[in-house]
This record gives C-alpha cells, structure tokens and sequence, in this order.
C-alpha cells in the first residue's frame, strides 16, 4: 500500500483534530443542556457491548433503570464486564461472531428466545482489517461484520417484530467514511488486488447510513426511529489495534469510551426529528454524510444497497 504524503497526513490533522477529539466535545458539550437518563422500563441490546462505546452505552443505560442486553464474540469478556456494572437489573449476555451470518441468525433465535421486545438496539460491532480476509462464508470479513450483518439483524428484528412499535435503532458509523462514494461492486471486494482496508471500512460505514435511512423512509408513519452517529475519535482497543500510529499522534487528545458513547445515549433519550433522509449525528446534532464534493453518487439510493445486502443474505441462507 503507497504512503499517504507528509503534507496530506499535516492537512487532515489540522483540519479534524479540533472537531473529532476531545477538544471538540468539551467546547460544544459546555452548550448542552443535559437531563437525567430515564430508561426504566426498557430493554436495549447493545453489539460490540463488552468493552469500549458499547459497553459504556451499556453501563449508562443500565444504571438508568434499563435491562441491557449485551452481544460480543467472548463469553469471558461479557461476564466479566456484565459483572462490573452495579444496576437495579443485572446485564446479560449473549454471545456472536458478527462475521458470520450464521452467527447473527442464530443472535436472532437467541433473543427471540428471551421473550423480550427491544425499545433500543445499538449496532456498534465493528472491525478495521489492512490485509483482505475471507469468511468461511466466502466474503470479506469486515463486509460482513461492519454492514451485512448490522442489516441482516435490524432487518429480522423489525419483520419479527421484536423491535417494539417505538424502538430507536443507533447505527455507530464512523468519519472513515467521508473521503468514499458509494461504489456497490466494492462494498464487497474478494480480490487482493483491489482491496483497501480503509475504503472498505469507509464503505461499510456509509453504507450504514444509507440504511438507516431506508429504515426511517419505510417507518415514516411509525414511531420508530432510526440514526446513524459518529463517536469522534475515540481511545478504544479496536482503534488501538487497527491505527496504531493514528493512537501514537493523539493519544493526548483522544476521547474517553463516554464522550464516544454520549451521542448514543443522547439519541437514546431524546429521540430528536431528523430534517435530513440521510444523516450522521455528531455531538448531538445531525450533519451530511458529505463533506466532500466527490462522495456524492447520485445513481446508487439507499435502496440499492439494501437490495445488494439482501441479495448477498438470501444466498448465505440458501
């Protein structure tokens, strides 16, 4: 992969290291007015919830009064943190590999199997890879676990109706996405010539959005709710481990996994209009998926893309 030139990297970091980190948060959060969370009465599920935004968009909802139930791959991280949080309703668990379809069909059976409507459903899993990884499945890892599997849950849980008739549904997308135009051919590329980690982490993540903004057009007359959120730059493992260097530059001034989760919790609480069909919300307000003039495509909609999801889920089931 070519290095990024000196001079682009200076460019990025003076333009988004005020907004995205922690200096960004702490001037727009001195304007906010903040009320108590209430979440009595309501049942979350959080993915990606053992550690990190997830877990503390857990931790946050289950000290106010929610049932949280937490999804991740490791059985021993989810207990341990499960076992961390001191609230009224004991969080549970369930456990699934969001890279496989599988996985996320079985989740499906398992919360079903709790008896349980969910008011909030959080999709925060999410993975970065640099070198092309294949699925058992035969797709492209970060494919599955950033999007496919995001859409193939939200999808089964509204047909099912396990999502209640005013749930809000929280995409957790990224600012990765903003330098990337909707391509649907790349959004699962297989090939180690083409592929890019961060364009098909981008993708993924725009893709996010484009679906929850299918989800809201198709419920208009519901009150159900659906948002894509951006965390900023947060201090995370998965982050971590992913960008390295990225950590290394800023680590000074990176956000803590609360100030990632805030607008989560936010939306979660106060459930805001959205003027926009298609949005990110960034520290409590809503933005343009665009901040770039080549993003923009015209010629794919949001529907388009939850075909292709649907087109590639009904073949793994097959």
């Amino acid at each position: 992969m070519a290095k990024v030139p000196l001079s682009k990297l200076i460019k990025f970091y003076v333009r988004f290291t005020p907004s995205y980190s922690a200096i960004g948060y702490n001037l727009r959060s001195l304007l906010w007015r903040n009320r108590p969370n209430r979440f009595s009465g309501q049942t979350w599920l959080i993915t990606g919830g053992s550690e990190g935004i997830g877990a503390s968009a857990a931790r946050q909802a289950a000290e106010a009064g929610a049932r949280v139930i937490c999804v991740a791959r490791d059985a021993r991280k989810l207990e341990a943190f499960a076992q961390s949080v001191n609230s009224s309703i004991p969080i549970t668990w369930l456990t699934a590999d969001f890279s496989k379809t599988r996985d996320v069909h079985r989740l499906i059976e398992d919360i079903r199997a709790t008896g349980h409507s969910l008011d909030v459903l959080v999709n925060n899993v999410g993975i970065q890879k640099h070198q092309l990884m294949l699925t058992d499945e035969e797709m492209e890892t970060s494919f599955v676990t950033n999007i496919l599997s995001h859409h193939i849950l939200v999808k089964n849980l509204l047909e099912s109706r396990i999502l209640s008739d005013s749930a809000t549904v929280i995409e957790v997308a990224s600012g990765g996405m903003y330098n990337h135009k909707m391509v649907l051919t790349d959004l699962n590329i297989a090939e180690p010539a083409r592929y890019i980690g961060p364009r098909a982490y981008g993708l993924a993540k725009r893709a996010q959005c484009m679906t929850m903004s299918f989800w809201r057009e198709r419920s208009v007359h519901s009150q159900q709710r659906f948002y894509a959120m951006h965390p900023g730059w947060v201090d995370t493992a998965s982050v971590n481990r992913s960008m390295p260097r990225f950590v290394a530059i800023l680590k000074s001034v990176l956000r803590d996994h609360d100030k990632g989760a805030d607008t989560i919790v936010y939306l979660a609480r106060e459930r805001p209009d959205q003027k926009r069909s298609e949005a990110i919300w960034f520290d409590r307000k809503e933005r343009s998926t665009h901040i770039y003039a080549h993003t923009p495509n015209p010629e794919v909609s949001a529907s388009d893309v939850v075909n292709y999801l649907d087109t590639l889920a009904a073949t793994q089931r097959a």
